[in-house]
This record gives structure tokens, C-alpha cells and sequence, in this order.
């Protein structure tokens, strides 16, 4: 091993390098998994935002089914070439989604 000190990002504000240059590699290490899993979520809320925001059907909607709330929107998602219409609504921090068929039923 080196005993070299990393250089950290320049972009990394002073004040978080100072506290992490106090931690143990123990607790650095539990700051890189949840530092990971942080930003994998917000990835995933940003994306789910942006297809949210850019696929919503606008319909109204009468026959909603089990466990989906009234607040839900009917969203469409694109997999593998394929369109799908999903409910999708918020619980706390996460979006929820359900599956409830095809766009377009004859493809």
C-alpha cells in the first residue's frame, strides 16, 4: 500500500473532506455504501420523474385497480421496443408503479 493521501475531487466542498479525513476506514467504508445507494435513489427518482413528467396520460380514470390510490397517473413506458401503460403514484420518498397493459393491444 501507498502512504500517499488521495487527492479528493475539487468539486467536493472543504467541509465534507475534513470529516472524512476524521473517519475510520471502517466508517468510510459505511459512507461509500450509503453514498451509492444514495445516489442510485435519486437516480431513480429523477427518472422516474422525467418519464413521469413526460409520459402521462391524461385521462380521467373511473375503474382504479386494488391497491392503486385515486392520486395515481397512467403513465407509459417504453421496454425493449415495446410501449406499456403503468399507474404511477408517490408513497414518501418512493414511486410506486403498477403494470396494467399494453398501448397498443394488437401489436
Amino acid at each position: 500500500m501507498s502512504d500517499s493521501h488521495p487527492t479528493p475531487p475539487e468539486d467536493l466542498p472543504s467541509d465534507v473532506v475534513e470529516t472524512l479525513d476524521d473517519c475510520s476506514p471502517e466508517v468510510l467504508r459505511q459512507i461509500a455504501t450509503y453514498a451509492e445507494d444514495l445516489a442510485e435513489s435519486r437516480e431513480e427518482e429523477d427518472r422516474a420523474g422525467e418519464e413521469s413528467d413526460e409520459d402521462t396520460v391524461d385521462e380521467e380514470v373511473d375503474d382504479l385497480p386494488e391497491g392503486v390510490p385515486s392520486r395515481a397517473t397512467l403513465t407509459i413506458k417504453e421496454i425493449n421496443d415495446n410501449r406499456y401503460y403503468y399507474w404511477q403514484w408517490r408513497e414518501g420518498d418512493q414511486v410506486k408503479s403498477k403494470y396494467k397493459g399494453p398501448v397498443n393491444p394488437n401489436e
